[in-house]
Formats: structure tokens, C-alpha cells, sequence
């Protein structure tokens, strides 16, 4: 039963950690805040409004050492929430528990690094992926002897269900994720070691409200795990093909309107996940009822425990064996999936096997291209359901009618994040850097771009980088300097026509107004900041193409100046703003001020947020509850239409 947490500076966060270790917590959640995530020092440009926001900040061994200062590493469990810096963060925390003489064998926890998710879903990438596959191993060989206890790669199904995976493609696509980095450490290790790195893999899945389908899925998820590791890679030790998860619970479904079905969502996604002893998850996260309008209070999280520990301590539901072997409906449904999710696993690898000349036909960026476009096309199908009610969700398309719930009155639905701990984190940041010695730095910096230009294992250069005083924006740049940037596909390329009458409608209009104006209407759709989390910002381009906009969407991670200069030289009519990591009123003002034309925002917004947004001249904001992309697209029209006179 867990709590991912972390926050604002790694003083607050040690408070929390703390106070939580004493009610009985065994194991920490670091969550690292986007900067961190991205590789960037606090002070980073593109950090403005960032610092803090989805976790807390670490730049270096000094803010290490805070957010774990009076917690023995050698008896309390980590688990870092940390992907394309993952070499980086575990190397400040070895070198933390170094410095209090704390052997590394005595060291456990995990690390999620994988990174393959992060083109796919949350973007929080850094390097191209051929580099970060080869970060992987080096963490995965020298945990091998360094830090037995440590699993240092947890591979993520989750965050694809929630780009909008269907069953199959979650299983498939994470599972083709494993293959590749297996296939990249397996030339570095014994084969009598072999299948220790295998039984070391760690997963991260989700569990939706199709309650039967998904206890099926897990059922096949281990399957086609075990006829991954007997028939690709030999390995007969079946404690090693065992397979070793742990869940949170579907957020996409999650609704802002009516919240307080969001209860009955979670309890329900959290017994198809539990109930199967054969395919039970050893470790369980529920997110807030709430989550769909903002931060959770103290309160929402204690709710989401109780429930976890209401199945667990009221009910009979683990003093049991598999209650569903034998099942013929289980069964029958484990068999159909496991044979699909064969069938596109194997489709995604031989992308990259099937060779000309001696030379693979495919790279991991195709790879990459093809899930990525495979995600954004089933997650506009099941908008589209859900537009269209053939999708059931309740108090969303159905069953709408509502009385007051006094969970959300009176504006106690949410936390809102402390402005001043950006400050006091670039504070902590010219202290450390003001009492390094410089010289250390240099040099340790240097030896690193010495390992990774050779293309040898870069975790002892980095754990040198950590006692010296490195930074994680100059550890990641010394890297980016030798393995490059990666910029990922956006999935919107697909080819998938969505129809129905609607669409022909918001057709007939956006051609009338173009005609009007003079030119096709044209929409720039923007990512402003850090925020990965392009789900959104992808399906409301493909929608507005698809009802014949011109559209332009560069992909994440851009300043409000460069969104603006775009929109300058592409002449577009109207912006169209993704910001999901609350980071808005200090990121979206500064685009409408340096434009003349329309802004609208999508997002998690708070009602009083949107006020202040709209104040500063943004057209129409959008929440998780307007979840009719048709009608948002038919608005934005009219907003063009309005500012440009015409009727």
C-alpha cells in the first residue's frame, strides 16, 4: 500500500517523508518534479512555473542529502519515480548513502527508467533511443553487482492505458519495451547470469473498470511474460519467470463531472487486480477521487488508503486461492488476449529483425512511430465512443442528471502548490553551486564525456559527478553534448477517419469560415513547459484536422516565446494550449501577451485559475469535463469567426 508523494523543496518533502515513516510506512515514493524529470537545473529557462510542481526539485547531492536527511537508507525502501536521469538520481543516492557509510549491498528500492514509455506517453525524455537504452544497461549490469537489493527498472504498462491502450496494445507494446532493453543488456552479462536480470525486471500496469477483461489481461500479461523468457531467451528457473507487478489504478477514467463516482471506479479497478490470486499484484496505488479537478488534499489521499485497507483487513478476498481457476469465461478470454497480444508483439519486433543486407530494416524510432501512432488512433476511437454514447459514462454522456455534492462546495476540491518554493529552490541551487569546488566539477564532468563517448558504463563517472557537486542539468548536458537530443513523433499522423454527422457539420462550418476569411483556417496546438502529458493536445489536433483545420503541433516541451514566434510565422488564426502540471498562469499569460490572435487552454484547471486566465484575455478554457471534443472544436470556429468579423 503506498503514497507517491514529494513536493514543493526537499526540505517539505523530507517533513512528509518523515511524519509518514512514523504512522508505519516501510517504503517511499519519490515523485521528482519536471525539471528534475527532464534533466534541467531549476533555473533552467524552460523551468519558469515548474520547480516543485509534480514533485520535488533535485539539482544536486546537497538537495539529495536534504530529502533524506534523518532516514536510514539502509532500512527504509526508495522507490524513484525517475526515467530518462534515472543513472543520475541513483547515482546522488548512492553517493549520499556513501557519505553516511552505508554500504551500497545494503541499499533497496527501484527506479522506474523506463523510457520507452516516456516517448509513447508522459514525454519526459531526454536522450534519442538508441543512448538511452544503453543508460539502461549500465544501470541494470552494475546493480547486478553492485546494489543486489535494488531493482533498477520498473517497465510501465500503466501510462499507456492511459494514452488510451487498448488490452492488447498494453500488454504488447510494454512487453516489446522489455524485449528491447533485455536485448541491449544480454551481450553485456554472463548467460549463467542471464536470468538473474530477468527475474530483476519490475512492472508498473494499470487495471480499468472492465473489471473481467482486465483480470483476464493480467492473467495473459503473465503468459506471454514466461513464453518470453522459455522461448526468446532460455530460461528454465520458473521462480525467475515469474511475473512481478504492481498497479495504480486507471486515472483516464476518472471524471470531473459528478466526482464522487470516481469512489466506485476505484474500489472496482482495485479488485481486478486483486482478486485473481494467480495474477495478484504485490504492491497497489489508488489515485484521489478527485484527481480530475486538481491536487488531492490530505484528506482524499487518507480515503484512497482506507479503501485499500478495507479490502484488504475487512473482506475475505485473500484468505483464498484463485477464485477464478477453472473459469470458462476467464479462461476463454485469457486465451484470445494472450493470442492477440502475441500477435502484435511479434508485429512490433520483427520491425526491428527482419533485415536487408546484413543491416536491421527498422530503428527504434520507427518502433516508436508506429506504437505512437497506434495509441493516438485508439484513443480517438474511444473518445468518439464516448461522443457518441455508443461508451457508457456515467454522469458524463448519461445518467447527467445531478444534485450538489457537498464534497465539492464551498472550494475545498483542491490543494494549490506554494509560489514561493520556486524561489527558495533556486536559493538552495547559487548556494550549492557557490560552495563546490569548481575544479572537481570540471574534472568529473570530463571523465564523464570521456566514458560515454567511449561508450563504457557510465554509473562510476556519475557517482564521481555526485560527490563533486554535479548538477543534474550538467550532468545531462555533458550526456546530450556526446549522445544527442531526442525530439518524439506526436501520433497524429494516423490515417483513422472518425465520421459521423457531427464531424460532417463542424466540416461544413470550418469551410464556410475559411471561405469567408479568405484561407483554410489554421490552429497552432502548443505544450508550453515541461508538461509530457500530450494526450490531450494530440486528439484535439487529429479532431480539428479531421474537421478540415490546417493544423500545426510541434510536440512538448516549448517556452511561451516559441509557441508565439510559430504562430507568427505560420499565420495561424488560433492557439489552442495543453498545460496539465498546474504550471498554467505562469505559462500561458506570457503567450497571450505576445500574440493578436485568439488563446484557448485545456487542462486541469481550477475554477478560480480559469477566472484569473480569462482575465488575462485566454477566449475559452476547457477542463477534463467537457469531454465533447466536437463541440470544443465547433467553439473554436466561432472564436475565429468572432475575431474576425464574420458571421
Amino acid at each position: 500500500m503506498g503514497i507517491y508523494s514529494g513536493h514543493s523543496t526537499p526540505e517539505a518533502s523530507n517533513t512528509l517523508y518523515r511524519e509518514n515513516i512514523k504512522k508505519g510506512q516501510t517504503r517511499l515514493s519519490v515523485a521528482f518534479d519536471l525539471p528534475t524529470q527532464t534533466g534541467y537545473d531549476s533555473d533552467h529557462p524552460l523551468c519558469v512555473g515548474e520547480v516543485g510542481k509534480v514533485g520535488v526539485p533535485v539539482t544536486s547531492i546537497s538537495d539529495m542529502e536534504t530529502l533524506f536527511d534523518q532516514i536510514d537508507l539502509a532500512k527504509i525502501g526508495t522507490n524513484m519515480t525517475i526515467n530518462a536521469p534515472a543513472a543520475w538520481l541513483l547515482s546522488l543516492y548512492v553517493a549520499v548513502a556513501e557519505r553516511r557509510g552505508i554500504p551500497r549491498s545494503e541499499l533497496r528500492g527501484t527506479t522506474q527508467n523506463d523510457i520507452f514509455k516516456e516517448y509513447l506517453s508522459r514525454g519526459t525524455y531526454i536522450f534519442p533511443p538508441g543512448p538511452s537504452l544503453s543508460l539502461i544497461a549500465d544501470m541494470i549490469v552494475f546493480a547486478l553487482d553492485e546494489l543486489p537489493h535494488w531493482q533498477p527498472i520498473n517497465v510501465c504498462s500503466y501510462h499507456l492505458q492511459e494514452v488510451g491502450a487498448t488490452p492488447v496494445q498494453e500488454v504488447a507494446f510494454a512487453m516489446a519495451n522489455a524485449v528491447a532493453v533485455l536485448d541491449e543488456v544480454r551481450p553485456r552479462v554472463p548467460a549463467e547470469r542471464f536470468a538473474e536480470v530477468f527475474e530483476r525486471i519490475s512492472w508498473f500496469c494499470n487495471a480499468s473498470i472492465r473489471f473481467v477483461e482486465e483480470i483476464c489481461k493480467m492473467h495473459a500479461f503473465a503468459n506471454v511474460w514466461e513464453r518470453i523468457g522459455r522461448e526468446r531467451y532460455g530460461i528454465t528457473d520458473e521462480k525467475a519467470l515469474r511475473l512481478r507487478y504492481s498497479v495504480q489504478v486507471n486515472s483516464l477514467g476518472l471524471t470531473e463531472h459528478q466526482p464522487e463516482n470516481n469512489i466506485a471506479r476505484i474500489v472496482i479497478e482495485a479488485l481486478g487486480v486483486i482478486l485473481a490470486k494467480n495474477a495478484r499484484t504485490r504492491y497497489l496505488q489508488l489515485p484521489a477521487w478527485n484527481e480530475a479537478l486538481g491536487l488531492p488534499r490530505p484528506w482524499d489521499q487518507q480515503l484512497s488508503l482506507r479503501i485499500q485497507q478495507i479490502l484488504a483487513f475487512e473482506t475475505d478476498l485473500l484468505e483464498h486461492e484463485d477464485i477464478f481457476e477453472g473459469s470458462k469465461v476467464v479462461q476463454a478470454r485469457t486465451a484470445e488476449l494472450e493470442t492477440q497480444i502475441w500477435a502484435e508483439l511479434e508485429r512490433v519486433l520483427a520491425m526491428a529483425e527482419e533485415t536487408s543486407g546484413g543491416k536491421p530494416r527498422a530503428t527504434a524510432e520507427q518502433r516508436i512511430a508506429y506504437m505512437k501512432r497506434a495509441l493516438v488512433e485508439s484513443n480517438a476511437k474511444r473518445l468518439a465512443a464516448i461522443e457518441s454514447g455508443k461508451r457508457v459514462v456515467v454522469g458524463v454522456n448519461k445518467f447527467t442528471e445531478t444534485e450538489a455534492s457537498p464534497l465539492t462546495q464551498q472550494g475545498e476540491g483542491i490543494l494549490t502548490v506554494d509560489q514561493a518554493a520556486e524561489q527558495r529552490q533556486l536559493a538552495r541551487l547559487r548556494s550549492h553551486r557557490e560552495q563546490r569546488d569548481a575544479a572537481e566539477v570540471s574534472a568529473a564532468l570530463g571523465a564523464l564525456r570521456e566514458v560515454a563517448a567511449k561508450g563504457e558504463n557510465v554509473m562510476p563517472a556519475s557517482i564521481r559527478c555526485a560527490h563533486a557537486g554535479v548538477t543534474t542539468g550538467e550532468w545531462s548536458d555533458a550526456l546530450r553534448a556526446v549522445l544527442g537530443e531526442y525530439r518524439g513523433p506526436t501520433g497524429i499522423d494516423t490515417s483513422v477517419h472518425l465520421g459521423g454527422d457531427d464531424i460532417e457539420s463542424t466540416r461544413a462550418r470550418v469551410n464556410e469560415v475559411s471561405r469567408k476569411i479568405g484561407r483554410r483556417l489554421k490552429v497552432l496546438i502548443g505544450k508550453p513547459g515541461l508538461d509530457g502529458h500530450s494526450s490531450g493536445a494530440e486528439q484535439i489536433a487529429l479532431f480539428a484536422r479531421e474537421a478540415g483545420w490546417e493544423v500545426v503541433y510541434e510536440g512538448i516541451r516549448l517556452t511561451p516565446e516559441q509557441i508565439a514566434s510559430s504562430a507568427l510565422q505560420e499565420g495561424v488564426h488560433l492557439i489552442g494550449l495543453s498545460s496539465l502540471a498546474g504550471s498554467h498562469l505562469a505559462l500561458v499569460p506570457r503567450v497571450v501577451k505576445a500574440v493578436d490572435v485568439p488563446v484557448v487552454v485545456g487542462g486541469i484547471i481550477p475554477d478560480e485559475d480559469a477566472a484569473r486566465l480569462l482575465e488575462h484575455g485566454v477566449a475559452r478554457v476547457y477542463t477534463p469535463k467537457d469531454y465533447d471534443l466536437q463541440r470544443i472544436i465547433r467553439e473554436m470556429v466561432e472564436i475565429v469567426a468572432r475575431a474576425n468579423g464574420v458571421d
